[in-house]
């Protein structure tokens, strides 16, 4: 069985406008200074304690905590606003309607919350595509293979032909980690030259490259 397992933001949607708006106010509302954007792209896709900690270095466990529950707070206030776009990114939907047709399983591997996954296949109406949707709140942060591993079991794939999409390095690690093919994407918040250098098989530069990449896999 053939399974392929993507990342969210960065990969199925480009959410990055979202992201840095609710960073920016979580940062405003706990008296600091926001990062600048390029440093909150960095870190997508890590849960979003790590995120925390790796942008406020100097903060304590309670900091980073603290944060983590005001970017949530910040993000759904923007959700209920009408807010949130998250588009997905062109191609995509043609792409896991095909592969769902050709027999593929699915899943998704995200540092995004259980909420925020669900609300996000539903509006894009995909949700019935997955088999397994694994975020944050059930697993440690990528690059931990955890939410593979579970992909993997809800699936009953098989690890040889199963491959990780996604666009960070952090994805590409998480595959090696888990014993998968890891097959990076160029449009999302990491360079491909890193892709590369952290294990990437390939790294496909359009919808149709990402489609000619799986579909040699048997």
């Amino acid at each position: 069985m053939r399974l392929a397992i993507f990342d969210c933001d960065g990969t199925l949607v480009d959410s990055q406008a979202d992201i840095c708006a609710a960073m920016d106010a979580a940062f405003a509302a706990a008296g600091l200074v926001p990062p600048e954007r390029h440093a909150t792209r960095r870190v997508v896709g890590l849960s979003l304690h790590e995120a925390m900690r790796q942008l406020h270095p100097a903060g304590a466990h309670e900091d980073h905590a603290s944060l983590t529950e005001l970017y949530k707070d910040a993000f759904r206030a923007r959700r209920a606003a009408g807010a949130v776009a998250e588009p997905l990114y062109e191609g995509i939907a043609g792409l896991v309607e095909q592969l769902a047709a050709e027999g593929w399983q699915l899943a998704v591997a995200t540092g995004k919350s259980d909420r925020g996954l669900a609300h996000c296949l539903a509006t894009h109406g995909l949700t019935r595509h997955f088999v397994s949707l694994q975020t944050a709140d059930r697993h440690p942060s990528k690059p931990d293979p955890s939410m593979i591993e579970q992909c993997i079991a809800d699936a009953g794939a098989d690890r040889h032909r199963t491959a990780m999409i996604g666009d960070t390095v952090y994805d590409i690690v998480m595959a090696r980690n888990a014993g998968v093919r890891g097959i990076g994407v160029d449009w999302g918040y990491h360079e491909t030259e890193e892709l590369f250098e952290a294990g990437a098989e390939a790294v496909a530069t359009s919808i149709a490259e990402l489609r000619a990449l799986l579909g040699a896999i048997k």
